[in-house]
């Protein structure tokens, strides 16, 4: 399964990179799909990679949405350790 997760840009890092939070977890990305991205743009990351600017109304509808299921979260995706949330495992396969 392909899952995006949308993110907030906090900073531009030069040479493709962005350091993004999503649902709380900073994670550094690559922006090279997405140039026009700027600070405080919403982007869809699958894979370590922003594939897509997203408006900020689209990004929480899906925040939420997400956050609505989390033990589907856990189940279908696994945690990264036992102790982490499901949301947190969310957070982390945005940068497998």
């Amino acid at each position: 399964m392909c899952l995006a997760i949308p993110a907030r840009i906090v900073e531009l890092e030069g040479e493709g990179l962005a350091t993004v939070d999503i649902l709380g977890v900073t994670r550094s990305i690559s922006v090279d799909l997405t140039p026009q991205a700027a600070v405080d743009d919403y982007v869809l990351v699958h894979a370590g990679f922003a594939i897509e600017v997203v408006d900020e109304q689209f990004a929480q509808e899906t925040i939420d949405l997400i956050k609505q299921f989390p033990e589907l979260a856990g189940e279908e995706l696994g945690a990264p350790e036992p102790t982490a949330s499901p949301l947190s495992a969310l957070a982390a396969l945005a940068e497998d």
